[in-house]
């Protein structure tokens, strides 16, 4: 009897230090889910943080303060909330959102995750089962193929990118203007193609601008080349209506990917944009990429 006396206590104990155990990092909310955090190796299985689950969760919260006041904008103008996250990959973004948000609304708002790699999109689709989160759902598309999916609606409010690599911030881009988003938020990665191009144009324009000084060393390529693509995608939003931010997600300590980008639909005047864009290309020899960026205007 004693022993049962005993282990009631222990039980709770055990139950109430792991509860404690998350109340007591700073970077978990009230009310979050910490069986959620675990689920995404956050947390470790007794409650704790470690160095490198600590920044991907402090990149993500700090995200989640520039998307939360879109959301609610929107939540303001009309009951239902859709978010496509593209190149979701474990969709830390997706749970991270419903979690603090969503999973608090009625109604059918909703969260997409979009992702190529078909396991990734089924162990997503278990784990909302399992955490009790209707309002998410998966799919195992390519961009081109979720633009016309029936499995998404006509217009998608918000449009996320996070650290989608490469092309596939342009391919959420795109998606983005077909859907008629009222924000897009995308946090680029390893921006290649730009690059490349420029070190192949190299010769040709080393003769025709002292500009070319900017990128000729492979260094100065790629970092160069990086930035112009982020210039390039913040014109072709504006060429496009909307007003666009860039700030950085979180301090250089943390990740060198860090810029942030936030385009709000406003229906601005397009001209301008359009004409700085065109003159960009030309400018940097980038004439044949045009096709990217002018293809939905």
């Amino acid at each position: 009897m004693s022993s049962k006396k005993h282990n009631k206590p222990a039980a709770a104990g055990v139950a109430a230090g792991a509860a404690g155990a998350g109340a007591a990092i700073p970077e978990i909310r009230p009310g979050q889910s910490i069986e959620l955090l675990k689920e995404l190796h956050i947390l470790t299985r007794d409650g704790k943080l470690n160095q490198d689950s600590r920044r991907k969760l402090k990149q993500v919260y700090h995200l989640y303060q520039f998307i939360e006041p879109l959301l609610q904008e929107i939540r303001n103008a009309h009951p239902d909330v859709s978010v496509v996250d593209h190149g979701a990959g474990k969709s830390y973004l997706g749970f991270i959102l419903y979690d603090l948000f969503f999973k608090a609304l009625e109604g059918n708002s909703r969260i997409y995750g979009i992702e190529t790699r078909e396991e990734l999109v089924q162990k997503s689709t278990e784990l909302a089962k399992r955490l009790g989160f209707p309002g998410m759902s998966f799919l195992n598309l390519s961009v081109a193929d979720s633009i016309v999916s029936p499995a998404l609606p006509e217009q998608i409010d918000v449009v996320t990118a996070l650290h989608a690599c490469d092309t596939a911030t342009d391919d959420a881009i795109h998606f983005a203007l077909k859907k008629h988003a009222q924000f897009i938020v995308l946090v680029p990665c390893c921006q290649a193609e730009v690059a490349s191009v420029l070190n192949r144009n190299k010769g040709a324009s080393l003769g025709r601008t002292s500009l070319t000084e900017l990128w000729r060393h492979p260094l100065h390529t790629r970092e160069f080349g990086s930035q112009v693509t982020n210039v390039l995608r913040c014109l072709q939003l504006e060429a496009h209506g909307y007003q666009v931010s860039v700030t950085e997600l979180v301090g250089w300590e943390h990740s060198m990917k860090n810029e942030l980008i936030i385009a709000r639909y406003k229906d601005l005047p397009r001209k301008r944009p359009t004409e700085r864009l065109q003159d960009v290309l030309q400018s940097l020899g980038l004439e044949e990429m045009g096709e990217r960026f002018f293809a939905t205007l």
